[in-house]
């Protein structure tokens, strides 16, 4: 069956009708010729009439002739002509396509048109067969008015169906003509098949209830063969995750059980026009609203359907994203002076682009680059239209500079900081981040330059302070700022190699601040500057040298005359003696050799030179000039400071610094930069002894002169005898400046420090050293204690006892520990520092008990049970009397109720008062799990927990005002670390399940996320569990909380430990092994937490992290991307010395290179490598 074409256009129709009169012809050529825009054939005006005589001619015909035959012998004649020129034209286009786009799919869609002029052809073809007998006048007639056409249309190539047929009631013909070509061929010509392309798998017809049909293309199966199925984490599955759901019912279940989901009825307002437009009830409220002619009630729908109609195709953003993005623009716009509004603004953007996890592919990570910058644009935006309306504001503008490191090139960076610093010198915070900017651009990093620019800082920051900058207020905070700023310095300076520097810059700050003469006390900060600095060129001794005595002695001497000098003895040979032994094996490496000299040298020299007058000995006979400090390289730096808790911050920061443990710990400003030691993993007999672990807060700080590589095993406390004696020197000079409370801190900081020399001793496992380490340290304890301040102080004969304790003098330590209690008298509870000294004697009691069964009738139970009966001591005698425990639970009931009670008005002595409530919580526990149980004792830890939650935040928005208000959280951290070490110890001795300790620690961390002791434990915890999966999703979710880099650096430990611990197993040599840890890919998984912590903001700037990685990639053999992360590293610390020197150990063959890039960045060199040679050669 053959069909023919409908007409569309009666322009192109090309023949007449017989009846049609030969007058048209004529009037049509007048008008062609008298209208010449009318000749197209798109404005002919034959057409109309030609249809118009067809129609009614055909209406009038016989009923013994056939229309079919009339149009059939109609159609002849007229296309006779017409249809010899389309066959010829139509052939020599097929044969061009042909040669030219060799049957390409462009071809076959431009030849479809042929193929119809071939199907007409046909058709021409049975109408001359058929319809030979028709009238030869009216063909003639046609044929003229044809050719005609066809002249002015030679382009047109398409016949009509409506132009050749009469009527429409039959369409289609019977072709019986035989086709020899199918008999060749397996199939018709493709180019007389028509082509169409299908929308949709319906068909019309069919009953879709019984019926169906199915199509199959090749196409179709080729897309599906070469379509991939898509991963979870593709951008179209990701945005399907984001997407809200639907929810089904309702979240209000209802009251009785139902058997299906009930449909919600629409309310409507208006229920007599609901009724008439909505008879059955089907209609929502928005659509009976449109049917009223009344608008869309709620407004603030509009700009949400507006921004979704107008999101690019394919981003399917939230709904309630785009709310907040409004709600966002309406707070600015309302307030723009609310910087909150545009920094939470800012943020937001972050949730706009939703991030891959932490483990993306390297795929996903490109795109979501691209993405970024979008974003980072976004926020520029944002934040410059916020600073247009606050130009004064700091906040904004910094957060302007920090996006825009990621676009602009270093020396523009630096000129938009010097700008801010220039119309903002008074604000110490905008200082803070310029030097740590100016610290970590390796380009135009150098020590001189840095160290210039902090002294700058501070001069100009005290000359706000003085006043005499008058153009800009002091803020509030400033004098703190400045001490953070000079510690950061100090450190600076000391993780860059110049150790004499920051030391004399503590010593001279020490003499600046506390032996100040009163005739210069009111001049401002650089007319004492000019006063100090003849003392400090006098070479007299200073803080920690022999015979130090201070600015002011030394002034008021002066002022008589001078001193007299006195020939000291001559007893410092041992110098040269370590010199000459400085290269023990000459057959080693050259740069193992220059590892071993340079971290002796580190380790004995970082005290600055000074000439000995005994010896006769001048300026020039100093052998290295880098260890001389002259005057300019620290007198900006000189700073007042008038408040006395920052003046004893000054000691306590200096006592950190040459490595004593104090209980102040450093500014956080600087923490994480300063941070370059591993040790903070160090448990310091945590496991061992759960109860009684001795935690230091100096961990993660290399101490002055221990400086080495992460490979080597050293000591991290203790120095050689200089430095020993240097330390003894400054607390001897401290002590006079304190009296009672504060001179007994001194006290236990030092012996303090005595303990943690022995409890190095203990695990390194050496009897011999510590045997004189611990005679050195009883020596100064006994010497403390006999000072008339110190024979009352209870905290300094704890510190004895324990030392005692730790050196395996039990007896001794118990005769101790007597003697202090039967010295301190009958306060009993109401004393911090008794329930201190019983708390931890009673904890030593308990670690060397053999079962939990004898502990009821223990010595431990025995002081907890003295203590709350509050009268004088009495030594242990064997037994316990059960009277006394039940009035001793009663006694601790109370005293904790009563101190509960008074907690919030007691506002005065907050600090004793949490030390109290912490001793008092521990003692209390300590005793019922002695004597009923840990599920008693683990009750009153969680009780006492709970109401310190609940009473924190109060008292914090309440005394805002307050100094001391910041200890409550830190009594609740006391309270939890006492929590968690007596689980740890229970389930050493005991079967107890584990999941109580885990949510202990797990509340405690998101609280207290920078509790190293907690990490510590939290780890040693879970690095026994079978699955990680749960510590995992812990860590995730934690650095995802807070900025504190302590997540992140125990989480790659304890990823690092779970690899050891699977490599330990693999590599046993115990024949075939399975191993039983379900773990893969553990190598990828620490090097993308890896990745993530060095991107963080603490991250970024933090030797120590740089430091594991470099480590982790040499370890798994990764030498070529090691050297790359090498050079990272130093593109964000070059300042950090320790980077260079574990180079040299990884890329020893890259020596004299890592050498000059130091002396090029004026990094501390103390072994160059032309000297080295020299001390090979002798």
């Amino acid at each position: 069956m053959v069909s023919r074409d409908m007409a569309l256009f009666p322009a192109f129709a090309c023949a007449a009708e017989p009846g049609e009169p030969s007058t048209s012809s004529g009037e049509g050529s007048r008008k062609a010729a008298e209208l010449d825009w009318l000749s197209n054939p798109s404005f002919s005006s034959e057409d109309a009439l030609v249809l118009h005589q067809r129609a009614t001619e055909g209406a009038n015909l016989t009923p013994e002739k056939s229309p079919l035959l009339r149009s059939r012998s109609t159609s002849r004649s007229e296309l006779s002509g017409e249809s010899e020129s389309l066959k010829q034209s139509s052939k020599k286009r097929k044969k061009k396509k042909k040669k030219k786009h060799h049957h390409s799919k462009k071809a076959k869609k431009k030849t479809r048109g042929d193929s119809s002029n071939s199907e007409s052809d046909v058709d021409i073809k049975d109408i001359k067969d058929k319809g030979a007998g028709s009238d030869r006048n009216q063909k003639k007639g046609a044929e003229a008015n044809l050719d005609k056409k066809t002249s002015n249309s030679t382009s047109s190539r398409i016949l009509w169906l409506d132009d050749i047929q009469a009527s429409t009631t039959e369409t289609f013909i019977i072709d019986k003509k035989p086709d020899p070509s199918n008999w060749a061929y397996k199939s018709l010509y493709q180019r007389d098949i028509p082509r169409y392309k299908r929308k949709g798998e319906y068909c019309l017809g069919i009953d879709a209830k019984k019926q169906s049909v199915t199509l199959d293309s090749s196409a179709s199966k080729k897309k599906q063969t070469q379509r991939q199925p898509e991963r979870y984490f593709t951008k179209d599955n990701v945005k399907m995750l984001n997407t809200d759901g639907v929810p089904v019912c309702s979240k209000i279940s209802p009251s009785g059980p139902t058997t299906f989901i009930p449909i919600s009825q629409v309310e409507t307002d208006d229920p007599s026009g609901a009724t008439e437009l909505n008879p059955l009830g089907i209609y929502d409220s928005s659509t009976l609203q449109w049917l009223q002619g009344k608008g869309c009630k709620s407004a603030d729908r509009e700009p949400e359907t507006t921004q979704q109609t107008i999101q690019e195709p394919g981003i399917n953003i939230k709904s309630d994203l785009m709310t907040k993005v409004e709600e966002h623009n309406k707070k600015v716009r309302e307030n723009p002076g609310d910087i909150n509004a545009w920094m939470e603004f800012v943020s937001f953007q972050d949730e706009l682009l939703g991030g891959p996890g932490p483990y993306a592919s390297k795929g996903e990570q490109e795109v979501r680059r691209k993405s970024l910058k979008f974003i980072l644009e976004k926020k520029l935006a944002i934040l410059e239209r916020a600073i247009e309306s606050n130009p004064s504001n700091v906040d904004l503008k910094l957060a302007r500079l920090k996006i825009c490191t990621e676009f602009w090139e270093p020396p523009a960076l630096i000129k938009e900081w010097q700008k801010l610093i220039f119309l903002h010198p008074n604000s110490p915070e905008l200082w803070k981040k310029y030097l740590l900017f100016c610290q970590s651009q390796f380009t135009t990093f150098s020590v001189s330059k840095i160290n210039s620019l902090y002294g700058k800082c501070l001069t100009t920051l005290a000359a706000v302070r003085d006043g005499s900058m008058v153009s800009h207020p002091l803020l509030p905070g400033t004098e703190e700022a400045m001490l953070a700023i000079f510690v950061q310095q100090c450190h600076f300076l000391r993780q860059a190699g110049h150790s004499e520097k920051a030391v004399s810059l503590f010593q001279a700050l020490i003499d600046f601040t506390f032996f100040k003469p009163d005739s210069v006390k009111d001049l401002p900060t650089r007319g004492q500057v000019e006063f100090f600095e003849p003392f400090w060129d006098s070479g007299e001794p200073r803080i920690g040298e022999k015979g130090a005595r201070g600015w002011k002695a030394w002034m008021h001497q002066q002022e008589k005359g001078g001193w007299i000098v006195l020939n000291a003895d001559d007893d410092d040979d041992d110098e040269e003696i370590d010199e000459d032994q400085e290269i023990k094996d000459k057959t080693l490496p050259r740069w193992q050799i220059w590892l071993d000299i340079e971290h002796s040298r580190e380790a004995r020299h970082w005290l600055p030179w000074r000439p000995d007058k005994n010896k006769t000995e001048a300026e020039e006979d100093c052998e290295d000039p880098e260890r001389q400090v002259l005057f300019d390289d620290l007198g900006p730096s000189l700073i007042q400071i008038s408040n006395p808790d920052l003046q004893r911050q000054i000691l306590y920061s200096f006592l950190q610094f040459l490595g004593v443990p104090c209980t102040k710990k450093l500014f956080p400003s600087n923490l994480y930069v300063a941070m370059d030691e591993n040790n903070i993993f160090d448990s310091m007999l945590s496991d061992e002894k759960p109860l009684t672990s001795v935690d230091f807060p100096l961990s993660g700080f290399n101490s002055i002169g221990h400086m080495n590589t992460m490979l080597r095993g050293r000591p991290h406390i203790g120095h050689y005898k200089e430095g020993e004696e240097f330390i003894q020197n400054v607390f001897h000079a401290l002590f006079p400046l304190f009296s009672g409370k504060e001179k007994c801190n001194l006290s236990i900081c030092w012996l303090q420090y005595e303990i943690s020399k022995v409890v190095q001793c203990l695990q390194g496992k050496s009897k011999k050293k510590l045997k004189a380490q611990g005679r050195k340290s009883k020596k100064l304890a006994k010497n403390l204690l006999k000072a008339p301040d110190n024979r009352n102080h209870l905290s300094l004969w704890k510190l004895y006892a324990y030392l005692e304790w730790l050196l395996g003098n039990i007896d001794d330590a118990r005769k101790v520990f007597d003697t202090a209690l039967c010295a301190a008298g009958a306060e009993g509870l109401k004393s911090p520092q008794l329930c201190s000294l019983s708390l931890l004697y009673a904890q030593l009691e308990v670690e060397i008990l053999e079962s939990v069964e004898v502990a009821v009738m223990s010595r431990a139970a025995h002081i907890l049970t003295t203590l709350a009966e509050g009268g004088p001591y009495v030594p242990y005698s064997g037994q316990v009397l059960s009277v006394n425990m039940l009035k001793a639970r009663k006694t601790y009931e109370k005293a904790l109720q009563d101190h509960f009670s008074k907690m919030p008005v007691s506002d005065q002595h907050q600090g004793s008062d949490a030390d109290q409530l912490v001793n008092l919580v521990g003692c209390y526990a300590l005793f019922q799990y002695l004597t009923v149980g840990i599920d008693a004792a683990v009750l009153i830890y969680a009780q006492t927990s709970e109401k310190l939650e609940v009473s924190g935040p109060q008292k914090g928005e309440n005394n805002e005002e307050n100094f001391d208000v910041q200890n409550l959280p830190t009594a609740l951290e006391g309270v939890t670390l006492l929590h968690t070490n007596l689980l740890r110890f229970h389930m050493k001795i005991s079967i107890y399940p584990l999941n109580p300790l885990r949510e202990v620690l797990t509340q405690a961390l998101k609280r207290y996320p920078s509790n190293q002791s907690l990490w510590r434990s939290y780890i040693h915890v879970e690095r026994k569990s079978h699955s990680a999966s749960k510590a995992r999703r812990f860590f995730d979710g934690v650095t995802r909380s807070t900025k504190s880099l302590e997540p992140w650096l125990f989480a790659i430990q304890a990823e690092q430990m779970r690899k050891n611990l699977t490599d330990n197993v693999q590599r046993a040599d115990v024949g075939e092994v399975h191993s039983t840890i379900p773990e893969t890919g553990l190598t990828n998984r620490i090097v993308a937490l890896f990745e993530h912590a060095v991107q963080s903001e603490n991250g970024t700037h933090c030797p120590l992290l740089w430091r594991m990685y470099l480590n982790f990639l040499v370890s798994v053999g990764k030498k070529e991307e090691s050297k790359g992360l090498f050079y990272k590293a130093l593109q964000n610390c070059p300042w950090a010395k320790v980077l260079y020197m574990d180079a040299v150990e990884y890329f020893p063959d890259d020596l004299q290179e890592t050498l000059d890039l130091m002396t090029e960045k004026e990094l501390r060199v103390r072994l160059p490598m032309e000297e080295l040679d020299l001390l090979l050669e002798v």
